[in-house]
Formats: structure tokens, sequence, C-alpha cells
């Protein structure tokens, strides 16, 4: 396609330009506290901001990625207000200056950024599997011929995103572009040691299903030539490809960084292809302009600059009054992401139980099928994702039929990892589907802690213009019959202290169904945790509450009104507590949260107001185990009205284990229940 190399000149000295002046000038004031100078990655990245022009494309970039994201329509003073954390950056002072997001402004979204390295890649990868689920699935040709591209340098290629993400896109076909800027160095590490050789190129030259280009990306015409054959091949829905540019690092890795482990020939080299010396030369040769052009754009450049920072430290500070918004859905739609944005979100239900068969009772695992079933027919956007989900149907048959109903686009299996697993569901949720993705088992989460933890602050630290609503869902706990360290865990604590997360935890059929479907119908990202014990138990039947039965997030369901003690628990405990209580009748009240965030601090302060006491039981481990919120919170605001200590029953700090006797000695039995009902009540 065409190239305006002007335009590429221009953008590619005014990023130059705004290095230096951050690094000499802004940051020894104070007035820039992080900079990440990109000098000598500017034509990779203003190229490739030249060649995304489709509607749809969208792009993931990375800390280094000013002089992209300029070339997509940011203006100066914006990226300038933004390493000085004014109100009139993109994140409006919450993220560092160098993490950026834009809605397009006639070429590539930028998606939002991450601060772990290699984020980026599952993120794209999700838009990718989204551009062609919309053209197959939503019948929506104008998104055909759309890409996604994630850039990254040669220090990310050994990430475990990079590799997520390749699998996901190669084994698919995805319409994906890697471009992998390499420097030679992740900060002074040398690039032999992120990958065999120091080229990723030469290393995936048999890669099943994957283009490859390798070449410069300091000359303008060879780097231009071989991004516009590449971008060229993904568009055409060939499949996706890689393109490992090389280019010289001509500032460290932060501005602190001397680059003292970098020998004197390499600093030669660097110095020797630097872009922009190799650009001039090019127009210059080409005829595309003169020396005096040259020095007019330069001119420009400074002038243009000058009126930017004016600009930038003219706006205000951020209001600190306003940092707690946008961590959940507060009304106002976000400029992208979601349903909600294209009208595409479903009602919300009634929030009272209408069995249609009230003597007929279904098991938990059957009441998450019947609502995925149902909202499917009812939402095309909807698609459903993870390990052995679809021929098998789950491995615990949550998903089963799923497949033959709705097809292998809406229901499909994906590599065995988790990173890429919820990733990918990042960049479909973006790109205005509404994936739910399964972990197999609580444990395994583990490995995509750091997608799952960016994804619950991406609205916050975007300030609403984007936002990645989808429902994760995790079977937990100890199962029927036995235990493990690696099946059992519970562990919700540590989702609770991850931002932007609802979570939802119910011990019934009727109750998994309601938050189910309102998880599915809502703003938010929701992490659905469903007990294996309780998945096709007796204690966890019940009628199926109807088709439009939304159970709101934050309301307690009181199981059993008492007088004189108040006992919180949720998912398996919840039975035990029951059993437990049968001893002492009309005196023990006994609240199911239902969900961890928000929880009901309400009806737990009426109870306990009431009743004087209060029990926390949990699986969980003791040790900043969820109970202790609840404690605490009882503490601050009803503290006058308890009789007793509050007390919790949970699991010691050690993991489920296999043998039945030592699981038993380590998860919450009704005996244990019951000693500390009794305790309390003798206080």
């Amino acid at each position: 396609m065409p190239i305006d190399w002007l335009a590429v000149a221009y953008t590619m000295l005014l990023s130059r330009r705004m290095d230096e002046l951050e690094e000499q000038v802004l940051t020894p004031q104070g007035k820039v506290k992080y900079q990440f100078s990109a000098k000598g990655h500017e034509l990779v990245q203003v190229l490739t901001a030249q060649f995304l022009t489709h509607p749809h494309d969208a792009a993931t970039v990375y800390y280094r990625s000013r002089p992209f994201v300029l070339a997509s329509g940011l203006t100066p003073g914006e990226a300038l207000a933004a390493n000085m954390a004014r109100d009139a950056g993109p994140s409006r002072g919450r993220d560092a200056g160098v993490m950026f997001h834009l809605p397009s402004r006639g070429r590539a979204t930028v998606l939002p950024s991450s601060g772990d390295v290699g984020a980026q890649y599952p993120t794209a990868a999700g838009w990718a599997h989204a551009i062609r689920y919309r053209v197959r699935v939503l019948h929506e040709p104008e998104w055909r011929g759309a890409i996604a591209v994630a850039m990254g340098g040669d220090g990310s290629v050994a990430s475990n995103g990079f590799w997520a993400a390749l699998n996901v896109v190669t084994t698919a076909r995805l319409p994906m572009l890697f471009v992998i800027e390499d420097n030679q160095f992740g900060i002074s590490v040398p690039s032999h040691l992120q990958t065999p050789g120091g080229n990723i190129a030469v290393n995936l030259a048999s890669y099943g299903n994957l283009e490859i280009w390798d070449g410069p990306g300091y000359d303008p015409a060879e780097t231009a030539r071989i991004l516009d054959e590449a971008i060229r091949y993904v568009r055409s829905g060939e499949g996706p490809a890689l393109v490992r540019l090389e280019v010289p690092r001509l500032s460290g890795h932060t501005f602190t960084d001397n680059q003292a482990y970098k020998s004197p020939e390499r600093r030669e080299w660097e110095e020797a292809h630097d872009p922009i010396p190799y650009l001039r030369g090019y127009l210059l040769e080409q005829g595309l302009l003169t020396s005096a052009d040259w020095d007019a754009l330069v001119q420009r450049v400074e002038q243009d600059l000058k009126e930017a920072l004016a600009w930038a430290e003219a706006q205000p500070e951020p209001d600190p009054a306003q940092v707690t918004r946008y961590v959940f859905f507060e009304g106002e739609p976000p400029v992208m992401g979601g349903l909600r944005p294209e009208g595409a979100l479903p009602p919300m239900g009634h929030d009272e139980p209408r069995p249609p068969e009230p003597r007929r009772r279904i098991n938990f695992v059957d009441a998450v099928l019947r609502v995925l079933e149902t909202e499917m027919a009812r939402n095309p956007r909807i698609a459903v994702f993870g390990e052995d989900v679809a021929v098998k149907g789950g491995v615990h048959g949550a998903t089963r039929g799923l497949w033959a109903h709705f097809g292998s686009e809406r229901v499909f299996d994906t590599p065995l990892n988790e990173t890429g697993i919820v990733g990918r569901a990042v960049g479909m949720a973006l790109a205005g589907l509404l994936p739910v993705p399964e972990i197999q088992f609580r444990k395994y989460a583990d490995p995509a802690r750091e997608p799952i933890h960016d994804l619950g602050f991406l609205r916050w630290r975007t300030a609403n213009q984007f936002a990645a609503p989808l429902v994760l869902r995790m079977p937990v706990g100890f199962g029927k019959v036995t235990g493990d360290p690696w099946h059992s865990f519970s562990a919700e604590q540590e989702f609770v202290h991850m931002f932007g997360w609802r979570i939802a935890y119910p011990s019934n059929a009727a109750d998994a169904a309601g938050l189910l479907r309102t998880a599915l119908r809502g703003d938010d990202p929701v992490i659905f945790l469903e007990h294996r014990a309780l998945l096709d138990t007796a204690v966890a039947r019940r009628p199926y509450p109807g088709d439009d039965y939304c159970l709101p997030f934050g309301r307690a369901a009181r199981l059993q009104e008492g007088r004189r003690l108040t006992v919180v628990t949720w998912g398996a405990m919840v039975p035990r507590v029951l059993e437990a209580a049968q001893s002492w009748p009309g005196e023990i009240e006994v609240l199911d949260l239902r969900t961890l965030i928000p929880w009901d601090q309400e009806a737990v302060l009426d109870s306990v107001r009431r009743t004087g006491r209060l029990l926390i039981v949990h699986e969980d481990g003791l040790t900043g185990g969820f109970g202790g919120e609840i404690a605490a919170v009882v503490m601050d605001e009803a503290f006058e009205w308890l009789d007793a200590p509050i007390r919790r029953v949970a699991a010691p700090d050690v993991p489920v284990p296999y043998n039945i006797g030592l699981m038993h000695a380590v998860v919450p039995t009704v005996e244990r229940i019951r000693q500390a009902i009794e305790a309390l009540l003798a206080w």
C-alpha cells in the first residue's frame, strides 16, 4: 500500500525529540518520573501503524511503543501529559506514562497495555479470534480482512504470554502478526539468553502454520517491504505471521541505565544504524524531499513539541476524589469492550425464583449447564472454551452437549495453557464478545494469575475507556470422596485481592443458576466458583429457578433464623453449618454469603446486632482468609453489640491431603463447627 513518507518522518522526528526532551529536561526536573526511550525503534513502529488502516485492526503494545501510538493518532500533548501524570493523559494519571490505550482514531485501536512483559500477546490473539468469530458467527462482513498485531521486544519472546499466544494463533490459524523489535537486550540480558542463538525467527523457522520474515528495522525500504508483505499475508486469511526486525536501542532501558554492559563494538553498530539518518538519506535519494524540506520538518517538529509541552503543563492534576472510580461498572458505558457499547447486552431478569417444575430438583452442575445453554441460545456473542469443554463436555460435565448444539465456533477446546485461555478471553471481550472460559481446577488458575490480575483493573487503569466483561468459571475445593493438593484448592482469598473482579461462590443449584445468569448479563468480569463436592450431590439440589432468574450479587441468603449466634459461611461449608446448627433449634442464624465481591455487609451486621455473636466458617486457609475481612468489618461497625469474641473455623495453613482421614483433619467438619458453636454459646 502507499506510504505517507512525510508523515513517517514527522512522527519519527517527533518521537525522537520527545524522548530527548524528557531525558534531558523533564526527567531531571522531576516532571517525568519514568522515562522509557524508544530511540532506535521508531521506524518499525511508525511504519506498522501506517499499514493498519482497517477499521477493526487492533494492536497490543508495550512500554517502548510510544512511536506506534503517536502514529496511530495520540497527540504529542496527550503523550507528554501521560508521562507527566496529568489528567489529560489517556489513563488520567492512573497508569505509568508509557502504558497506552487508544480507541481508534482512523488507524488501529490500541488495546490497553500491561506492565507485565509478554502479557500483550494473548490479548492480541483474543482480538484475532474475535475477528474470525464476528465474521463467521455474527455474520459481520465488515470485520473481514482485519488483523491483530502484537508488538514486543526480543526479551518478551521468553515469556509465557508469547508462547501461549503463539500456540493459540497457530493451532487456530488466526489473523495475528507478531512484530518483534530485536534490540539484542532485555534491559542488560543479551538476546542469546532469551532464545537460543539470539534470533527467534531462526528458531521458529519450522513452526507449523506460521509465516516468518526477518530483516533490518532501520532500513526504510527493506523494513517497509517486510511489514507490507507480512501484513498482506495475514490479511489474506492464510494464518498468523511473525516479523523479527533488528533495531538499535540508542538509550538505556530507562533514563537511569548507562548501558555499561554494552561492548564498544555494539555501541558503534547502534550509532551507525540509527533509523533517522537512514530515513533522511532514503527520502533525499528518492526525491521525496530536499535538505531544506528536511530542515523545515525538523523546525516544525520543534515548534509543535514546544506547543504540546505548554499545553501539557497547563493541564490539571487528576482529582484525588476520583481515584476509586471505575473499578466496576458505574452506569457509564466504556468506549470499547463488552456488549453494552454496541447495545447487545441482554437486560437483567427478575430476582425471584419461578421454578417451572417446583417438585423436581436438579444437580448444581445441571443448573450451570442449563443456564449456559439458554443464555447461549439467547445471546450469539457468548463463546465457551477451555480444556476438554467441547466434545468431552468438560471433565465435570458442565458443558456436555454444548459443542453438538452450538458448533465448534462457539464451543471449543484450547491448548493446555491457562495464560492463553484467559488472555485470549480478554482480547475477545475487548472486541465485543462475551467469553466464558473454563479453568479445569482452581489450582490450574495459578499460571494465569498475570492476565487475571491485569484484566481486573483494566477498566480502572483506562479510566473507563475500555472494559472486558467475561465469566471465568472454575471448579474449586475438595471432592466428594477424596482430596489432594492439586485438585482440591479453594484459595478464594487470592481472587478477592485482585481489583475489579466480582466473585460468586454459590452453595446450591438455584443460586448457581441465578448468579451465573446475572454474570452473563452483567458489565464486569466475574470469577464463578463451582464447588466440586456440590456438583452432583443431594445437599446442593434445588428446583431450577427459571430461565429468566437473575440473582443480584451482594445479597446473602438467610437460611435459618436464630437469636443467639450468627454463622456466616459460603460454598460447601453451608450444608455442614446447617447440619451442625441442628442441635440448637431457634438459636443459630445462618447466612450464606453467595458472593464474596461484593459481600452483603448489611445482612451480616444486622444479624450480629441481633444475636451478639459471630462465627465465620470457610474452607480456605485461616491465615489471610476472607473470614478475617468479615471479622474486621464487624469489629469496626458492630463492636458494641458483641457479647463474645468473633471466632473463625477454617482450614489450617496446609494443602488439602489425598488421604481421606488427613483431608477431614484439614477441611472443617460438622463436628469442628459444632464445637465452635457450643463454645460461643457458652461464652
